[in-house]
C-alpha cells in the first residue's frame, strides 16, 4: 500500500475556488489536479460548513463527546487525588502537634 498524500490548505482552497467557479467539470478539476472527484466535493462541503475553520489539522479529529469524556474522567480523577492530598495534610497536621 502507498503513503497517504497530504494537501496543504492552499491546495484544498484553490481546489474549491476551480470547482465553484463552475467553468470546468469536477471530474475534469479532479483528474488536473490528481485527486478523487469525490474527494474535491467533501473538501467543497467543508468550506461550505466551517468556513475559515476548514481543514484544521492533519488525521482526524477526535469527536467532541469522545473529548467530553476523557476530560470527565480527568477531571474525577484529580479531584479524588485532591480530596486525598487534603485528608494527608491535615492529618499530619495532627500528628505534628
Amino acid at each position: 500500500m502507498g503513503q497517504r498524500r497530504r494537501f496543504t490548505l492552499e491546495f484544498k482552497l484553490q481546489a474549491v475556488q476551480l470547482l465553484e467557479a463552475g467553468q470546468r467539470p469536477a471530474a475534469e478539476i479532479a483528474r488536473e489536479l490528481g485527486v478523487p472527484r469525490t474527494r474535491l466535493y467533501k473538501w467543497q462541503q467543508q468550506v461550505r460548513r466551517d468556513g475559515g475553520g476548514a481543514f484544521p489539522g492533519s488525521g482526524r479529529q477526535p469527536a467532541p463527546a469522545a473529548e467530553l469524556v476523557r476530560l470527565q474522567r480527568e477531571l474525577a480523577r484529580v479531584t479524588e487525588e485532591r480530596d486525598i492530598l487534603k485528608k494527608a495534610a491535615t492529618y499530619f497536621a495532627r500528628e505534628s502537634r
